[in-house]
């Protein structure tokens, strides 16, 4: 099963400085919903293990996050992959960052996925939703994790 997201959020941070947070595995692992290892095992590549719920199922997967294309501050694409108890999954996300004025950044996305297995027979309007939810849950701790490593 397909998924599409998009969106953007407002940051009250400088360009530069929330590409270094986007790309800092340390932010990363605690703004990652249900994150609870990530091992840097290549350069830009990191192995994860997540616990997650999607509807009335929860379970574990394990997976890899990849950065590539890095244009700094400006852009770069996130790969994510895995698989677990609940299924397994494939996607990637395309990350721009723009300063609309000094101190203050857009941060859109774009992204799309595939999920299957047991998680994709929940269907696609509460996977839809659950993705949603869990964007919303990342950009709310990154906002926090933000706040607590500005100098």
């Amino acid at each position: 099963m397909k998924l599409k997201l998009s969106g953007s959020e407002t940051i009250d941070v400088s360009s530069e400085f929330l590409w270094n947070a986007i790309i800092d595995p340390k932010i990363l692992k605690e703004c990652i919903p249900g994150c609870h290892e990530m091992n840097e095992f290549a350069n830009g590549e990191y192995k994860i293990v997540l616990n997650l719920k999607v509807g009335a199922v929860g379970g574990s997967f394990d997976g890899k996050v990849k950065l590539s294309d890095q244009n700094p501050p400006i852009s770069c694409k996130l790969h994510l992959s895995g698989g677990g108890t609940l299924g397994t999954g494939i996607g990637f996300a395309n990350i721009i960052i723009d300063e609309k004025v000094k101190g203050t950044s857009l941060m859109s996305y774009e992204g799309e996925g595939e999920v299957g297995g047991l998680v994709a027979g929940v269907g696609q309007r509460v996977l839809l939703g659950v993705a949603k939810h869990l964007v919303k849950k990342f950009f709310s701790s990154f906002k926090t994790n933000l706040l607590k490593n500005i100098p």
